[in-house]
């Protein structure tokens, strides 16, 4: 059975809960002005959060990004958002139907609208996980259309970690496993895990610091 399990948001060690973007981008695109496949590295990466363990082997986080931008490209025309903001939400719930289909699929299991909608709620925390990687919150239209640009950019900069730091990062910023957990999971000491978690953050600065020059 495939149930997705997601800590509570409060479990984010606040040791780890750091600004990632010092400034901000001079330009945000309109959501009909970037394209559909500037949003792969968001979806992958919310993707590889929910495929647990029993889909990982049949299903792969990239496949499921794939699917998501196709049907998003099938259905553009219906898209009535006017923000950022709204366009990353429908993305979301598009990729929540792909992910559930494929949960039926390999389970065998009649479709499930409360799944789909719990999939959808879990994409939308874990994307909200993912902000707490970046600066202080943004509350007006102008900076909540920078935050999604950099929550892009972030997306883009943790595709490009190397294999352990990202899946450390992930595991303690986007599912909210404590340090201890991720050290279970992979097989490493706290102190090892912590190493990587400082080695994983400075190389995101790092790179984030290339997109902005």
């Amino acid at each position: 059975m495939y149930e997705p399990v997601v800590p509570a948001r409060e479990s984010l060690s606040p040791r780890w809960r750091v600004g990632l973007v010092g400034k901000t981008v001079e330009h945000t695109a309109e959501p009909d002005e970037r394209p559909l496949e500037a949003y792969r590295d968001y979806l992958r990466l919310l993707a590889r959060v929910q495929i647990g363990s029993r889909l990982q082997a049949k299903m792969d986080a990239s496949d499921a990004a794939q699917q998501a931008i196709l049907q998003a490209h099938e259905a553009r025309s219906r898209f009535r958002g006017t923000t950022e903001s709204e366009k990353l939400a429908w993305l979301r719930a598009i990729l929540a139907n792909v992910l559930a289909a494929a949960a039926r699929r390999f389970e065998t299991r009649a479709r499930d609208v409360g799944r789909e909608r719990s999939l959808e709620a879990e994409l939308e925390l874990s994307s909200s996980r993912l902000e707490c990687l970046l600066a202080a919150d943004q509350t007006s239209p102008s900076q909540r259309a920078v935050r999604c640009e950099e929550l892009l950019r972030l997306g883009a900069a943790l595709a490009r970690l190397p294999e352990d730091q990202r899946r450390v990062v992930e595991l303690h910023y986007l599912m909210g496993l404590p340090v201890t957990e991720v050290a279970e999971q992979m097989a490493r000491t706290r102190p090892a895990v912590v190493g990587l978690l400082f080695r994983g953050l400075k190389k995101l600065r790092e790179l984030l610091q290339e997109c902005e020059e």
